[in-house]
């Protein structure tokens, strides 16, 4: 059975779908995108774009009852690849020491609202 997991921590989903959905242990993230709880674009740089979309995928873990220890997979889209150097860095401070989770970064030429940053990503959280 699914169930929708949402929170006003982080901006409300801007078309038809859920910020999460828990099926069983496993949480899917839909794409997060820089921007704030109440839906206005956080920064202009990799950087603190970055810092606000996985403040959003944060606030969603919590949500559900996890943390980022819980990731299992993590999906990056940047518009430039020449950002992910600083997207890495600030990425891996995030996370923190332990097992880290699988991870792709691909380079798209849009995304929503003209953000340089997506990130979806997929956990396991206690029922």
């Amino acid at each position: 059975m699914k169930k929708e997991i949402k929170t006003e921590q982080a901006p409300k989903a801007i078309g038809p779908y859920s910020q999460a959905v828990q099926c069983g242990n496993l949480l899917f993230i839909s794409g997060q995108i820089p921007l704030d709880s109440q839906g206005r674009l956080v920064g202009e740089k990799i950087e603190e774009q970055t810092r606000q979309a996985l403040s959003n995928v944060s606030s969603i873990l919590t949500a559900a009852g996890g943390t980022v220890e819980n990731l299992i997979e993590v999906t990056v889209f940047l518009t430039d690849l020449s950002y992910f150097g600083q997207f890495n860095e600030i990425y891996g401070e995030w996370l923190g020491q332990g097992v880290m989770p699988a991870r792709a970064v691909v380079e798209v030429s849009r995304l929503p609202k003209g953000v340089l940053i997506e990130i979806a990503a997929k956990a396991y959280v206690d029922i």
